[in-house]
């Protein structure tokens, strides 16, 4: 089924407002400031890493906007919940191999644990990003940058940016007693293990991440 621009924008506006914020998923609010540990990139880090390692991250997030785009485009809404599942992980594994670091999404809650679950330092950038937002931090560049020693005497970046709960976001992560019928099944069906609702405005909604070897 064929929707036309006006009336996809009409319907999402009006029965879906959280699949908004995927067609634009390049300007989803990321946030921070400078008072706290991990906020700055380490010292030695050169600028092409940086710079790459912030790019890479929002390439996950542009790629994906796009594609959820064509398909409720030509589908609608409820079509991108499938989409979601399935190209977020794809989109993330040839970035990965296209950039040479692992990188995917995480969040607070969970809502997909085969990509969504944090592990132990990925947890610590969420758990400083909530102490920072409690401080009053502006949600706007908020990222975590540290560098740890692995095997061999190597060195491993861990770099997360922030994602944060925006108006839109809630038909699909507010209260569930408040997300459409229709949509809320659909979720259940391909998130059987969801746990990524219950959110307001302005709350931590998870990060993206990346890992790289560094030479």
């Amino acid at each position: 089924m064929k929707y036309s621009t006006l009336s996809l924008k009409s319907m999402i506006k009006t029965r879906y407002p959280s699949f908004a914020f995927l067609l634009t998923a390049a300007s989803i609010t990321l946030a921070g400031t400078t008072s706290a540990q991990n906020i700055s990139p380490p010292s030695g880090l050169d600028t092409v890493t940086i710079e790459q390692t912030r790019t890479i991250a929002n390439e996950l997030l542009g790629q994906l906007g796009q594609k959820l785009k064509s398909t409720m485009s030509a589908e609608g809404p409820e079509a991108a919940v499938s989409v979601c599942k399935e190209a977020s992980p794809s989109i993330a594994k040839t970035l990965s191999a296209k950039h040479g670091a692992q990188m995917t999404r995480v969040g607070t809650r969970v809502r997909n644990p085969a990509m969504g679950t944090p592990n132990a330092w990925q947890k610590d950038a969420l758990m400083q990003f909530e102490g920072r937002l409690a401080q009053g931090e502006a949600p706007a560049t908020m990222e975590y940058w540290k560098v740890v020693n692995i095997d061999d005497g190597k060195r491993e970046l861990h770099y997360a940016k922030a994602i944060m709960v925006q108006p839109i976001c809630l038909s699909c992560h507010g209260a569930a007693s408040e997300i459409p019928a229709s949509l809320s099944e659909k979720i259940r069906l391909e998130y059987p293990q969801d746990q990524a609702t219950g959110y307001s405005v302005g709350k931590l909604r998870g990060a993206v991440v990346v890992s790289k070897t560094l030479n």
